[in-house]
């Protein structure tokens, strides 16, 4: 109440302010009283105190019995909106109604079983009687629209701090989604002009807890050599089961597992999720870094299907952005504006990890191999069933392994997980595949890996992933098994050189960073290694290797000079070595804003430039360069990015003198639909968990700091929601227009993985006024009666002379008038604002 009176004054709206600040004083005082109180009237400025009723504010907690719409906060934790009835109880009849929380509230607390138990019911069964627990405490805050309970540890199933139960997730409601990326490309190279638009995402529907989606993508290519193409290349169900901590799904997949290399598959998958798991127990998630050599498209993909496209500016880049649960070797292509490719690939494994002691994970698939390209959802090869496990042997021990089974190719392997403790963690596993190729002998080898990750504090280093694996000869995987019989059966003898084919044979992987002179900032430098080696026993050895060195200077009076220096090689079988080396001085010099200098060495030359960069505003940054090329041709670049509330866009154009002009761009967002309405938002993870907020009929109210604003039907969507972790949704209150007020400016939800959650704020968007108001026989309502709107919200509390300031009011809206422990009248508000000249309103 305070809040509003406060916001008045703010608008300059006239009215006694000392009467109205004593009057919200008194309101303050009900919800924090810890015993019968009784007021000085006499410290009231009021003509007549025999027209004086504050009764209803002397008893702890007094509420007018009634239904309320309410967050019910249980430790701090809060649960989904619910309408809670306050019933009278003869017993405690000053205490006015009484919160009746229904039964199927109760299993959403995590309540042990012995709790469940001593649970009771009062008013015929309807209510769960929670105070029969000793050490619960039941506080009423209507006024801000909460039911908060605190529930002693020992009654609780859980006690980690730091995650949230699953009683307490949520599957989100019915509805339909679409998340996508599109770039355009024009390029203008020796007289040639080519125009490339592409589009990749993901359709979805959600009902209840099943998830269905589809992967989408689109190319069109006009030029010397035309051609488009149009995919669903995977369509797939998947539903979360929380209790399990695992994951179903159906349909075309990619094989996920600790041991088994994977493939694209048709099938049903039963696995657990760690994501599920407190943040101690989860794993890690891959990341992809390189050097474009101009603006360029990035595209991450696998067997064919794009997980990841981005547009990045020229020189080093670091994407971070895959999801978890990637896994498995992933192509990377980089295209550059001046139509020049370049590809490479990233290993990514698991990080060695340990299950909890007497524990189990567990992923078990069944299914058949599927096509990639265009015949993406054909069966190609053997039906087949697979399942890999981690046994939690001891505090520091875990046992895993795994087999797939197809007939014709079968793998089985076995490992032993070790934590190092303060020597990081370490595992190692055997893998023996057995191949019945056609017009061949059986095929059996073997195959070993080694593990290793640690995290050195006191040296401010890590090591993130160091692996190193040896294959047998005979030794293959199920993608190059179905290669090679697909060929021996086609009669193809030749192993024309294709990667399926290639018998691995060794292959070191790491990724480590190292922070020299930590202490001191001066001197701080900061080391980045990746390194991949693969040999073959049929082709020539792959190499790739970066290093990244960054420091932060200061000269004289200027701070934070920013050096940066990387290199990366990539050797491809007998191919030339794609070598790519870039150094970078930033000079800041205003707000966000620096100038610098940049140079850059790739197979095709050296070039020089002079750099500007804006990030001056997070939403809007652009970067300009120009310089020359070792040749003598100028050259010039620029780069531009905006975020809004619906769409990420990016612009980049370069230009080399007498060689190309190229202009691109993107746009990447996503669109929900549910029974509430529909949103454009932000693209988040793609297919993945969102939030909608309701504000009713109130548009543009910005949320989460302006990452997503309500449209005409008041509707707004966040995409960047954690799965089965605590999100919170926050109206900018600083933002809000004159004309709207909130009393819950944050809310809470827990969502499953996918979901489309859904939140209703209570915004009220309307006029304020001043008015009295006046009973039937003339005279006016006591002091301190309440006005309340329908849903029981507390909007006034009446001064002397039945003067009231009411905000976000609707024309014909209704509110009660109470005191005396009971509602008494209605007032109706007028449709106008302009109808309102300190009328008087009858409480009728």
């Amino acid at each position: 109440m305070s809040v509003l009176i406060l916001k008045s004054v703010r608008n300059k709206n006239y009215f006694n302010i000392k009467k109205m600040l004593c009057v919200s004083c008194l309101v303050s005082v009900v919800y924090n009283v810890s015993a019968e109180t009784e007021f000085n009237i006499d410290a009231l400025d009021v003509a007549d105190q025999t027209t004086i009723d504050i009764s209803q504010f002397k008893d702890e907690g007094f509420i007018l019995p009634g239904d309320y719409l309410l967050e019910i906060e249980v430790n701090k934790n809060k649960l989904p909106l619910q309408t809670i009835p306050f019933y009278e109880v003869a017993e405690q009849k000053d205490k006015g109604g009484v919160a009746c929380l229904p039964h199927d509230i109760i299993p959403m607390m995590a309540l042990t079983k012995e709790a469940i138990d001593k649970i009771d019911s009062w008013h015929q069964g309807e209510c769960a009687n929670l105070l029969a627990l000793d050490g619960v405490i039941i506080t009423n805050d209507i006024a801000n629209g909460f039911l908060r309970i605190a529930i002693p540890q020992a009654w609780m199933k859980y006690s980690d701090p730091n995650w949230i139960p699953p009683e307490q997730w949520e599957s989100g409601i019915t509805g339909a989604m679409i998340d996508y990326n599109i770039n355009g490309q024009f390029n203008d190279a020796n007289q040639q002009s080519v125009t490339n638009i592409s589009s990749y995402g993901t359709l979805g529907m959600n009902y209840s807890a099943w998830r269905l989606r589809g992967d989408y993508q689109t190319n069109y290519s006009s030029g010397a050599n035309s051609q488009r193409s149009s995919s669903v290349n995977r369509v797939y169900a998947y539903r979360p089961l929380p209790y399990m901590a695992a994951k179903l799904t159906v349909g075309e997949q990619q094989l996920n597992s600790q041991l088994i290399d994977g493939f694209r598959y048709t099938g049903v998958n039963l696995a657990n999720d760690e994501r599920m798991l407190p943040p101690s127990l989860q794993g890690y998630a891959p990341q992809v870094s390189g050097i474009a050599k101009t603006n360029a498209k990035v595209t991450i993909s696998q067997s064919g299907r794009i997980i990841y496209e981005t547009n990045v500016p020229a020189g080093p880049f670091r994407i971070q952005e895959l999801d978890s649960s990637v896994r498995g070797r992933l192509d990377v292509t980089v295209e550059e504006q001046d139509g020049s490719r370049s590809s490479f690939q990233v290993d990514t494994a698991t990080v060695p990890y340990l299950t909890r002691p007497g524990y189990v994970r567990y992923n078990l698939t069944a299914g058949a191999p599927s096509e990639e390209g265009d015949s993406a959802h054909d069966i190609h090869g053997p039906s087949f069933i697979t399942g890999d496990f981690s046994w939690g042997v001891a505090n520091s021990w875990s046992l895993y392994g795994g087999s797939l089974i197809a007939g014709e190719y079968n793998s089985f392997g076995l490992g032993i997980g070790r934590d190092l403790y303060s020597f990081g963690a370490f595992s190692a596993d055997l893998t023996r595949s057995v191949a019945d190729l056609p017009e061949q002998s059986t095929k059996a080898g073997q195959s070993f890996r080694v593990n290793y990750a640690k995290q050195f504090d006191d040296y401010n280093s890590a090591i993130t992933f160091a692996g190193y694996r040896f294959s047998q000869q005979d030794f293959m995987t199920m993608p190059q098994f179905l290669s090679r019989k697909e060929r021996l059966e086609n009669s193809d003898f030749s192993f024309i050189d294709n990667e399926e084919v290639w018998g691995d044979k060794e292959s070191y992987i790491i990724t480590a960073n190292k922070t020299f002179w930590a202490d001191d900032a001066t001197k701080a430098l900061t080391l980045f290694l990746d390194y991949n080696h693969r040999t073959y026993w049929d082709h020539a050895a792959e190499d790739r290797y970066g290093l990244s060195l960054s420091k932060s200077v200061n000269i004289g009076n200027i701070n934070n000079i920013s050096l940066y220096l990387s290199a990366f090689r990539t050797k491809l079988g007998n191919s030339q070595d794609d070598d790519n080396i870039s150094f970078s001085v930033s000079v800041p010099f205003a707000d966000r804003k620096s100038v610098g200098y940049s140079v850059q060495s790739t197979n095709s030359g050296v070039t020089h430039l002079a750099n500007y960069h804006d990030y001056s505003r997070p939403n809007d940054t652009y970067q300009l360069s120009a310089g020359v090329q070792a040749n003598g041709h100028a050259v010039s670049r620029g780069y531009y990015s905006h975020t809004n509330s619906v769409a990420a866009v990016n612009l980049n154009a370069s230009s080399v003198q007498s060689e190309f002009t190229s202009l691109g761009g993107s746009v990447r967002g996503g669109m929900t639909m549910t029974e509430h309405g529909m949103a454009l938002h932000q693209g988040g993870q793609r297919g993945g968990t969102r939030m909608m907020v309701d504000t009713g009929d109130a548009s543009g109210i910005s949320l989460n700091n302006g990452m997503a604003v309500t449209n005409s039907q008041g509707l707004a969507v966040v995409s960047s929601i954690t799965d089965y972790r605590k999100n919170d949704m926050r109206i900018d209150i600083d933002l809000l227009e004159d004309d709207v007020d909130t009393t819950d400016g944050i809310k809470e939800g827990t969502l499953i993985e996918g979901s489309i959650g859904y939140v209703n704020f209570d915004v009220a968007k309307g006029f304020k006024f001043l008015a009295r108001v006046v009973l039937p026989n003339g005279s006016y309502p006591p002091f301190g009666a309440t006005v309340a709107e329908e849903s029981g919200r507390v909007n006034a509390v009446v001064d002397e002379d039945g003067m009231i300031y009411l905000t976000g009011v609707k024309g014909g809206q209704s509110f009660d008038v109470s005191w005396g422990g009971a509602r008494q009248c209605k007032i109706i508000a007028p449709q106008e604002m302009a109808d309102v000249s300190m009328n008087k309103l009858t409480c009728k």
